[in-house]
């Protein structure tokens, strides 16, 4: 368990969210953790699950795609275009394929700011194109993911700084 917290705030009716979250690394590190494909499929998501990249172009226009597959053999794809990329900046598209229907993008940005003792402090805004999909995520899980994920990136950044 870290003791960075991980904060989500969401407005009741509104189409956002919010979420913070400090990392015990310099923000060179935690970019890289976000753009190396090496690095990425250690972190990102739940413990239990494995990720498969298929596309991985993390530059202004690139587009990635991900699936992720859990014990028994269910796999799940997301996908979306990077729209800015730098060590300050992240924005991109954002879909999970498992809905019924296509057109549930959201819009992701993220600012890295450096903080003092060598710390970053992640902020993400995501833009979902309805309440209701806003809501329907949160109550998928949303949470449970994030945090694992993020647990696994500090577990991930400490090695990163060993070496």
């Amino acid at each position: 368990m870290s003791k960075n917290k991980t904060n989500i705030t969401a407005e009741p009716g509104v189409q956002e969210l919010f979420i913070t979250r400090e990392f015990d690394a310099p923000r060179e590190l935690v970019y890289m953790a976000h753009t190396d494909p090496d690095l990425f499929v250690q972190w990102l998501g739940p413990r239990g699950l494995t990720m498969r990249l298929e596309t991985f172009e993390p530059v202004s226009g690139g587009r990635w795609r991900f699936v992720q597959k859990d014990k028994d053999g269910n796999e799940f794809g997301f996908h979306g275009v990077f729209h800015e990329m730098s060590e300050e900046l992240m924005i991109q598209t954002f879909e999970f394929e498992g809905l019924p229907e296509r057109g549930h993008v959201i819009l992701d940005t993220m600012r890295l700011e450096e903080l003092p003792g060598e710390r970053t402090r992640a902020t993400i805004q995501s833009v979902y194109q309805s309440v209701s999909d806003r809501d329907g995520m949160i109550q998928a899980g949303m949470e449970h993911g994030l945090n694992e994920g993020y647990e696994r990136l500090d577990e991930l950044l400490v090695k990163m700084k060993e070496k």
